[in-house]
């Protein structure tokens, strides 16, 4: 039976976004979002993060930065009791300063490259699914992919529908 999956961008609806974010130090999580974790937890979601990251490609922070910060954010998951199941992120920007990261990629969003890739990874039913992301391209992601319950996140931290197809209840 497939699986279902709660989809997460990362800076925006995880963490504040303070543009560029990779420093622990500068880690603000948004309100709610671990209780939303458990309770899609508890609901038999897996929780997978889709993020764009280009700050790498611009030279802000290495892939090393991405991935200590990373590696923070999970375990402050699953300190919470929800811990994330897996993270996809794209480093690409057409626009990189750094030579090896300039390419157009089908997993930047709004491409849904990512969001398909964890379906292959954990076999789910898209259809069953839900997205929260804070940009309309995370938003596009998720329509491209065929997730359906998508939400969006305003500039006040705040959830809101976007052309939500449900196909079955929100968390």
């Amino acid at each position: 039976m497939p699986n279902k999956a709660l989809f997460l961008d990362r800076d925006g609806v995880i963490n504040v976004d303070k543009h560029h974010v990779y420093k622990i130090e500068d880690c603000e999580f948004i309100d709610g979002i671990f209780d939303l974790c458990r309770k899609a937890k508890s609901e038999g979601y897996l929780i997978i993060v889709v993020t764009n990251q280009a700050g790498i490609a611009k030279g802000k922070y290495t892939e090393e930065d991405y991935f200590k910060f990373r590696d923070y954010v999970h375990k402050e998951f699953e300190n919470q009791g929800c811990p994330i199941d897996a993270e996809y992120f794209c480093p690409y920007h057409t626009e990189a300063i750094i030579e090896k990261y300039r390419k157009d990629s089908f997993d930047r969003k709004p491409n849904p490259g990512l969001i398909l890739k964890a379906q292959k990874d954990f076999d789910i039913d898209l259809s069953q699914s839900i997205l929260i992301g804070d940009k309309e391209s995370d938003i596009e992601a998720g329509k491209r992919a065929g997730v359906g319950y998508i939400r969006l996140v305003n500039r006040d931290r705040k959830i809101v529908n976007i052309n939500i197809k449900q196909k079955g209840k929100l968390l």
